[in-house]
């Protein structure tokens, strides 16, 4: 049974001027972890806790090179150096998308503000620090090797190295604790790493692999080898059909579906393969096929507020961005110019009791599907394109929290499973086919600067996909469910108590990426001339994840920057249009 497990002191001790102490001090030094290692007197010995033994990796290695033979849409090139008019920009949502969407307009010279409503930034991809300190976050967080565009704004904001690299493995765990993987560890890369990951898998019988591989063979990812835009629009054309009809068309086994490609399906959707495109799970298979690193995952070191939206934060506001948290927008305000052309005339926005109209150049609206149904005027709901936004659907997922007292994942080693002294199990993110959360993680394992706590144990994030039979649930009933199916993959784990549990449920998260849904989803430009959109459900060429909210955010700002003549061009006719307004006011107050 294959299984990758990872341990790390968490104290070392030794006498005062001991050669070993001596020793040991040389060795942090000649090794860079001193900063990971923190050294204190106590009662006449020198003690150093080293907490994390995590290696930091650089975003510079080990990341697919999306400028050559990719789909050019995936990676953008650099903007040019923006010569245009200085902006106004008002953005609606400090999610990811919004973020990107605001570094991008910053580094061309706009003024920008963001509003959000919540108390914190980040968006599905946010998290925030309950009473007891516990970090909760609103879900499972991880970064594929061809997350190009996000890698590039983790680079820009100084976040390179705030996430870990995982073993080059994909781990399912089945009931009774059986371990199947699929390994990409192989002397060559793309495509031949895959085909022996493959080909040597554990998680399906023979007759299933050589399905799996003939599907494979005839599958547009083929020609992604050697023409990737044309084998992209391959794989957009099949976006009429689920992926199950697709796979079992060319000879691909249910079976093979059931245990393989349904949990990976709900890991990057939420849904499975029966109600997915074959455009979406095609999209990852060409990139997993090119690129040797695309299938490599990292996850971060820590809770997403601090290492991956504190950054780009802090970076926003150095430029001379403004947050604006639990500001509300209750109405997009517009009007019509002469010409009858729609535009935005400001933003009704509120703040508990406070309410203002916000007044800007530009507005973009990084909003989730539901956020942007609620914003919307109904009336432009008589545009095709606004109301197309309608027939797309979030699905609910719930994200649930379980600390131990001891380690879960720790398949080979009862006695350190049951000890506190170090944390063992396995460091990777999980999928199972044989519970309802999908995929999971030991983040206290993954993530240890925020979810590693010195005399405690594994800290489980559990993913519920489908999330739909839990909603309803109570917390208390959810956690049972999932403790119980917990002990169904780790029977060693049987006699650990839960000592912290946390329940978060989104009733629309991703949107549903069904058959025949890619031609409903709106580009970042709109029909109205200073409203624009950002999102990951918005029209980018990868899925619906945090690469794709980072890509529309880079779309957005292109379209702004290229159309700031014209856009200010609106900002003077709208100016005139006011102020005639504001004279006839005037004229009618003084009769």
């Amino acid at each position: 049974m294959a299984s990758s497990s990872t341990s790390f002191p968490t104290a070392t001790t030794f006498a005062t001027g001991s050669k070993s102490s001596g020793n040991f001090c040389r060795d942090i030094m000649r090794n860079g972890i001193i900063g990971n290692c923190f050294v204190y007197r106590n009662r006449g010995k020198i003690q150093f806790r080293t907490q994390r033994l995590q290696i930091n990796c650089s975003l510079d290695s080990n990341v697919s090179d999306m400028g050559t033979n990719a789909a050019k849409g995936l990676f953008p090139p650099e903007p040019e150096h923006y010569r245009g008019p200085k902006l106004k920009v008002a953005i609606i949502g400090a999610g990811l998308a919004g973020m990107s969407t605001a570094v991008e307009l910053l580094d061309q010279g706009h003024e920008v503000d963001i509003y959000e409503s919540r108390s914190f930034i980040g968006g599905k991809v946010g998290s925030f620090v309950d009473k007891s300190g516990n970090h909760i976050e609103m879900g499972l967080h991880v970064f594929f090797g061809c997350y190009s565009n996000l890698f590039r704004l983790l680079k820009k904001v100084g976040a390179d190295q705030n996430l870990l690299v995982k073993d080059h493995t994909h781990t399912f765990v089945n009931k009774g604790g059986q371990i199947g993987e699929l390994d990409f560890r192989f002397p060559v890369g793309a495509p031949l790493h895959g085909i022996n990951a493959f080909l040597t898998t554990q998680q399906l019988k023979p007759y299933d692999k050589a399905r799996n591989a003939l599907a494979l063979a005839l599958s547009p990812v083929v020609r992604a080898l050697v023409d990737p835009d044309g084998a992209l629009q391959d794989i957009r054309n099949l976006d009429s059909i689920s992926f199950s009809t697709w796979f079992m068309s060319k000879g691909g086994t249910r079976k093979s579906i059931q245990r393989m490609w349904d949990p990976v399906a709900y890991a990057l959707g939420f849904i499975d393969c029966d109600n997915m495109s074959a455009r979406c799970m095609l999209t990852i298979f060409a990139l997993f096929a090119t690129k040797t690193e695309a299938s490599l995952l990292r996850m971060l070191k820590g809770s997403p507020d601090l290492y991956l939206s504190g950054p780009i934060r802090k970076y926003i506001m150095d430029k001379g961005g403004r947050f604006h948290l639990r500001w509300g927008c209750r109405e997009v305000l517009y009007d019509k110019t002469i010409n009858g052309d729609t535009y935005v005339s400001g933003l009704a926005m509120s703040k508990a009791t406070n309410k203002k109209t916000v007044k800007a150049d530009v507005y973009v609206a990084a909003c989730d599907v539901p956020g942007i149904k609620r914003l919307l005027p109904s009336e432009w709901r008589e545009s095709e394109f606004f109301d197309n936004i309608y027939k797309l659907v979030g699905v609910p997922v719930v994200t649930v929290q379980l600390r131990y007292n001891g380690w879960v994942t720790e398949l080979n080693d009862l006695g350190k499973s049951r000890q506190l002294k170090e944390a063992v199990g396995l460091d990777n993110l999980l999928y199972s086919p044989d519970a309802d959360f999908s995929c999971f993680a030991d983040l206290a394992l993954t993530s240890p600067e925020d979810y590693y706590i010195e005399g405690q144990g594994s800290l489980l994030q559990c993913v519920l996909t489908p999330g739909d039979p839990y909603m309803p649930l109570t917390n208390d009933k959810i956690i049972e469910r999932v403790a119980k199916q917990v002990l169904s993959l780790f029977p060693s784990a049987q006699g650990l108590e839960l000592t912290w549990t946390s329940v978060v449920k989104i009733g629309q998260s991703l949107y549903r990426e069904g058959p025949g849904v890619d031609p409903f989803r709106p580009d970042q430009k709109t029909p109205v001339k200073n409203f624009f959109l950002a999102g990951s459900y918005t029209k980018q060429d990868y899925i619906d994840s945090m690469e794709g909210a980072t890509l529309s955010g880079r779309q957005a700002a292109a379209y702004i920057c290229n159309g700031s003549e014209d856009l200010l061009a609106l900002r003077k006719q709208i100016s005139a249009i006011e102020a005639q307004s504001d004279n006839i006011t005037g004229e009618l107050s003084f009769v």
